[in-house]
């Protein structure tokens, strides 16, 4: 496979620090864009000190709300990746840490709408996000959307061929539907507003690794839920959601994105069986 080059927002995140791994053990140029620049290692891997591999990577700080921060370093790049995202609104996590109280917090978090940016289809190329909540929340709207069909713009005015965009299996229960939804309208404005782009939506559910204790048993359960889904023919899904969905190694997920990257007949939604075939594809790249 001919070296690549990638960028990858949140590149420094759980799920993408792995992404970097990956392309960067293919010997392909890694940039990772995010506001802190090189991670917090003892965040995202199960050591405080940077892995030898994280070398070959340029963990570089640009916001993703102001696309001049970032603009410069999407030249040449083969893909563009974005894999950030919120999974818990301020206000929702205010309630959990006692800073908001149950009734405003929650009220907020699950109200139907709230603002994202200014429409993201009538932005100019290099314009600022500008969040549109009075307080300036960071919102599932501005984020899980807004934040990636701007980066999928620039991109495309930059003539990068491929754009990957970290979605998710389904919404669960405990998340206002917006955590969803939102990520649902980036998938469908990408791929109709930019057509000539190869875009590629990968759906995983949880992700999970040794590194974070904490996910395990989220994940065994899951699994049991996945397996009784199953049973039942998929009926829990519409109730559970990803809960329900069958969770991923974090590791796995990366080395699918990678993989998808490589393959241009690769695009389009990429639901958990087919990113696990990609994976041991990859895999089995490795053994030749």
């Amino acid at each position: 496979m001919a070296k690549k080059k990638i960028v990858v927002a949140g590149g420094n995140g759980f799920l993408g620090t792995r992404i970097c791994k990956s392309a960067a053990a293919r010997g392909w140029e890694v940039v990772s864009l995010s506001r802190s620049g090189e991670p917090v290692w003892s965040s995202v891997t199960s050591s405080t000190e940077a892995p030898p591999w994280s070398k070959s990577v340029s963990w570089l700080k640009a916001d993703l709300l102001k696309p001049a921060t970032y603009q410069p370093m999407l030249k040449d790049a083969d893909a563009v990746v974005h894999s950030m995202g919120i999974l818990l609104e301020a206000d929702y996590k205010g309630v959990l840490t006692g800073r908001e109280s149950i009734w405003g917090g929650l009220s907020r978090a699950f109200s139907a709408t709230k603002g994202g940016s200014q429409n993201p289809l009538e932005r100019g190329v290099g314009e600022e996000l500008r969040a549109q909540e009075k307080d300036g929340q960071l919102t599932y709207e501005l984020m899980n959307r807004d934040s990636a069909i701007a980066l999928a713009q620039e991109a495309n005015a930059q003539k990068v061929p491929s754009f990957v965009f970290i979605s998710a299996a389904a919404g669960t229960p405990i998340l206002p539907k917006r955590y969803i939804t939102t990520k649902r309208d980036a998938e469908s404005t990408i791929a109709s507003s930019l057509p000539k782009m190869r875009s590629i939506f990968l759906r995983p559910g949880f992700l999970y690794d040794s590194s974070r204790t904490f996910t395990l048993p989220i994940a065994f359960f899951g699994g049991a839920g996945s397996m009784i889904n199953s049973v039942v023919g998929g009926r829990l899904t519409a109730l559970a959601g990803a809960a329900v969905e069958k969770p991923l190694k974090a590791d796995l997920v990366a080395e699918a994105v990678v993989e998808a990257i490589g393959d241009d007949s690769v695009k389009g939604v990429i639901m958990t069986e087919r990113i696990e075939e990609l994976a041991n594809k990859a895999w089995r790249r490795t053994m030749l």
